[in-house]
C-alpha cells in the first residue's frame, strides 16, 4: 500500500444469526382435513319436506350413478362377448384350412387369445356387474318414485320425519346392497 493512501476501514465483526429450531422442535401448526370440493356440506335440522327433498336428490343421483355404470359394464360386456366370438369363428375357419401351415398357425394363435378373451369375462365380471347396476337403478327409482309420490300427495306440514327416515334407510340398504353383492363378485372372480 502506498503511504498516501487511506488505510481501508476494518468491517466489523459479523454477529452470528440465531440458530433456526430443527423441525421436530417447532410445534406442528394446526391445519384442517382436507376439504373435498364435490361434496357439499351436510344440511342439518331440515324440516321434514326438505328432508324428503334432499333424500330425493339423493336418490337421483345414485340413480345416474348407476346408470352411467350399467351403461360401462354391458358395452364392455358386449365388446367382450362380440370379440370371443369374432376370434372363435375365425380360428374354427382357418382351421379348416389345414394344409397351409402359416394359416394354421394363425388358428392356433386365434384360439390363444380366444381363451384369453374367455378368461377376461369372469375375471372383470362385466356381465354380472351390469346386471347389479339394472337392479340397483330399478331399485333407486322405485325409491323416488314413492319419494315423490308422498311429497306431491302430502302438505308440507303432514309430512312424517319418520317415514321419510324409513325411505332414507331404504336408500342406504340399496347402496350397501350393491356394495356387498359388487365385493361379492370380485372375491368370486379373485379365485
Amino acid at each position: 500500500m502506498d503511504q498516501g493512501e487511506p488505510a481501508p476501514a476494518e468491517k466489523p465483526a459479523r454477529v452470528p444469526a440465531r440458530p433456526k429450531p430443527t423441525p421436530h422442535l417447532v410445534p406442528p401448526k394446526p391445519s384442517a382435513p382436507p376439504v373435498d370440493p364435490s361434496v357439499e356440506p351436510l344440511k342439518v335440522g331440515l324440516p321434514p319436506h326438505e328432508l324428503a327433498r334432499e333424500l330425493l336428490r339423493r336418490v337421483e343421483e345414485a340413480s345416474a350413478y348407476s346408470r352411467g355404470r350399467k351403461e360401462r359394464f354391458r358395452r364392455n360386456s358386449s365388446v367382450l362377448k362380440l370379440a370371443g366370438l369374432g376370434l372363435s369363428a375365425t380360428a374354427t375357419i382357418l382351421l379348416g384350412w389345414q394344409n397351409l401351415d402359416a394359416w394354421t398357425g394363425l388358428a392356433f394363435s386365434l384360439i390363444a387369445l380366444t381363451t384369453v378373451v374367455g378368461a377376461l369375462e369372469p375375471f372383470f365380471a362385466w356381465r354380472s356387474l351390469w346386471v347389479l347396476m339394472e337392479e340397483s337403478q330399478h331399485r333407486f327409482h322405485r325409491l323416488r318414485d314413492d319419494l315423490a309420490f308422498y311429497l306431491s300427495s302430502t302438505g308440507p306440514e303432514d309430512l312424517d320425519p319418520e317415514r321419510i327416515h324409513r325411505m332414507f334407510a331404504e336408500y342406504q340398504e340399496i347402496w350397501a346392497g350393491q356394495s356387498n353383492r359388487w365385493l361379492e363378485f370380485r372375491r368370486l372372480n379373485d379365485r
